[in-house]
């Protein structure tokens, strides 16, 4: 018991009462690089978990999402880097394609600005494998920024032994709660038995998503010369932004498509940067067309990515400019799909939840879950991409004949009774055939283009590698094939 009370207060004494990055014991070169980002307050989960993590500590990082979670792990990793700049010094896995390049993209721009040398791989699926394992052959990076398939990919291939994973002195596992499921579970099972044992290396779990299991990993009794986790969890006064308006449209499911064209060109939305109206006047509906007006940055959820590709080619049918981000879809052309986002190219963005966590995507002005999730978390994770920052946001969310009891479960666990938002229906149904008939030819553009195909390959592709996990590796013969495919 005395010994427990002692942690703890050890515990207590190192987390910091500091208000800059230097205060955090970064070195000058780090907060240098940091300034030129115009970053230079800490958020509320780096000025708890930095100052653990150099202190050696193995960590279970828990905050809200767009809280900063990625400097938390990244400037300490840096910072210790700094003392010995060692090939496959740090490997970072996380679920998603577009999260790994979103977190390499920040490790080589805080690298660049402190000048020390960074060499910083990205290793996901979708891009040439035999292009990565030279670049992880030849560059021994420092830092490995990865998805975990593609990571078991390279390895089994026989490629790996030179770039230094023996080394390793931190694992970082980025969206804990989605890594840490029976997905990725054969990956993992190899991977940490790859890596360093956990007594040789620090190991950090981060994500926006504290499940009991993963706060039960804290409290559990470490092996014989393993390190017991610190928990660093940072709450927040409601589940949903602060200044976010939570709106619902109950409509049936057959005729959502014509209210969301009207949801679009009428948003309930000002934001800083963008009003719908000349004058900056809000209104529900009009009853004449303002010249003025345009669809804000929007980002509209579906659950499936034929929904998805479905509703995006309509309303490029309607002249509503937009994109899509889906499973489906290559990684370049995810890739390409998120930049036009970000560089406000067009004002749409319809996703599966793979755009729900983690996505650097600034001032969404509206959120719109045409499906709504199963799981209130996801809910959470999705409103969580507007009024972000303390700016104002709104989200709505499409709800149907049969889905009245999962958004009244939703409401009950964020806490929040959302409004509804009305509707001229007469207005809203002006446009009925046109939407139709949009509907139709996004159908048929479908259907031509086999739609799906690609997904059916992508499934065979993941059996094989599932099977290479578990047993022996396909010969480079047949390795080659599923590169193909």
């Amino acid at each position: 018991m005395s010994n427990g009370k002692g942690k703890k207060k050890e515990e207590e004494a190192l987390r910091p009462k500091a208000k800059t990055f230097g205060g955090l014991g970064l070195s000058s070169l780090l907060v240098r690089s940091l300034a030129h980002l115009s970053i230079t307050t800490p958020t509320a989960i780096q000025a708890e978990s930095i100052p653990l993590i150099l202190s050696g500590n193995d960590l279970i990082g828990g905050s809200p999402t767009g809280s900063g979670k990625t400097l938390s792990f990244a400037l300490p990793i840096l910072q210790k880097l700094q003392r010995d700049m060692v090939g496959g010094y740090a490997v970072v896995l996380t679920p998603t394609r577009e999260l790994a390049v979103q977190l390499h993209e920040q490790f080589v721009a805080v690298g660049a600005g402190a000048d020390i040398g960074l060499r910083v791989s990205l290793v996901l699926g979708g891009m040439d494998m035999l292009k990565q394992s030279e670049e992880l052959s030849r560059g021994r990076p420092h830092i490995i920024v990865a998805t975990p398939g593609r990571l078991v990919d390279i390895l089994k291939s026989g490629a790996g032994e030179d770039w230094g994973l023996q080394r390793c002195k931190f694992v970082v596992l980025d969206e804990a709660d989605r890594l840490l499921t029976a997905t990725f579970g054969p990956e993992l099972s190899y991977l940490f038995g790859v890596l360093p044992p956990a007594r040789a290396r620090q190991t950090l779990l981060f994500t926006a998503t504290l499940t009991p299991e993963i706060e039960q990993l804290a409290n559990k009794e470490p092996e014989p010369g393993e390190k017991k986790p610190v928990l660093c969890k940072i709450e927040q006064d409601t589940s949903t932004p602060e200044k976010l308006r939570q709106k619902y449209i109950f409509v049936p499911s057959h005729m959502r498509e014509p209210f969301l064209l009207h949801l679009l060109e009428h948003a309930p939305t000002t934001v800083s940067g963008w009003t719908r109206h000349k004058k900056g006047e809000e209104s529900e509906d009009e009853d004449e067309e303002d010249e003025g007006s345009k669809v804000p940055p929007t980002i509209i959820f579906c659950a499936r990515a034929a929904t998805a590709q479905l509703l995006s080619l309509m309303l490029k049918e309607l002249g509503i400019g937009n994109v899509a981000l889906h499973s489906k879809m290559s990684q370049p052309m995810r890739l390409q799909s998120l930049d036009t986002f970000r560089a406000r190219s067009v004002p749409i963005l319809i996703t599966t939840d793979l755009g729900s966590r983690g996505l650097d995507v600034p001032d969404v002005a509206m959120v719109v879950n045409w499906d709504l999730p199963r799981d209130w978390r996801d809910y959470v994770h999705r409103v969580g991409r507007t009024a972000r920052n303390n700016k104002e946001g709104v989200s709505v969310s499409f709800v149907g004949e049969r889905d009245v009891e999962l958004l009244q479960g939703i409401e009950k666990k964020i806490n929040v009774e959302m409004v509804e938002h009305s509707m001229n229906e007469e207005r809203v149904l002006e446009k009925l055939n046109a939407v139709m008939t949009a509907k139709r030819v996004a159908s048929m553009q479908m259907h031509d283009s086999h739609f799906g195909e690609r997904d059916e390959r992508n499934k065979r592709k993941a059996e094989l590698r599932n099977k290479s996990v578990e047993g022996k590796p396909p010969s480079s013969k047949k390795r080659r094939k599923k590169e193909e495919a």
